[in-house]
């Protein structure tokens, strides 16, 4: 099962060493403290709509770029499980069965 929490801390913090910015940084501008971006950035805090809002000002990046990086990473992740979870089913035997006589 994959954590939007977690998507959402991989992107923002790719976005911000991109940017070769500092967790310092981005929690100074977002006015969040450093030790929750962290756990926001593990995937180990949820952050509120209003959170994302102040880290992505903090990053200068939209909120919607965000989101659709999550939403782009979320569908590799499902079809990536996807891909797995049809690997692990049996195949079905697609031979015809032959009738055969009794008697």
């Amino acid at each position: 099962m994959v954590l939007v929490r977690r998507l959402i801390g991989d992107v923002i913090r790719r976005r911000r060493v991109a940017q070769g910015r500092t967790l310092r940084e981005i929690s100074a501008a977002a006015r969040v403290s450093l030790g929750y971006l962290s756990e926001v950035e593990r995937g180990r805090k949820e952050a509120s709509s209003e959170l994302l809002a102040a880290i992505c000002t903090a990053l200068d990046i939209p909120m919607s770029e965000v989101l659709r990086d999550v939403s782009d990473e979320m569908v590799r992740v499902e079809a990536a499980a996807v891909g797995a979870l049809t690997e692990l089913r049996p195949r079905e035997d697609t031979r015809k069965q032959e009738a055969v006589p009794v008697g």
